[in-house]
């Protein structure tokens, strides 16, 4: 008999609840960053790639085709750059 709890942990994946969660605090700390003084400039070179990563993970979790996939994570690129300028 399989076990339940990896039943679930297995389901709550395979829907995409689990990039659910990680946008979920993506948000949360986008927001703090922003009661702290933070442009919103900087949270989105900051924290932007991260969440179309994780868009990008939620699609293939859901088996959507491989040009979302590669979509979201091409648009990461853009908010990587200019974090990187930023820092230099």
């Amino acid at each position: 008999m399989a076990d339940p709890f990896m039943e679930f942990i297995a389901a709550f994946f395979a829907q995409g609840y689990g990039a659910d969660v990680v946008l979920a605090v993506l948000a949360l700390e986008a927001a703090w960053l922003r009661s702290r003084g933070w442009s919103l400039t900087a949270i989105a070179g900051l924290i932007g790639p991260a969440v179309f990563i994780v868009l990008a993970l939620r699609a293939a979790l859901v088996g959507a085709d491989w040009w979302w996939i590669a979509g979201l994570l091409a648009l990461s690129l853009p908010l990587h750059l200019m974090d990187l300028r930023t820092r230099l």
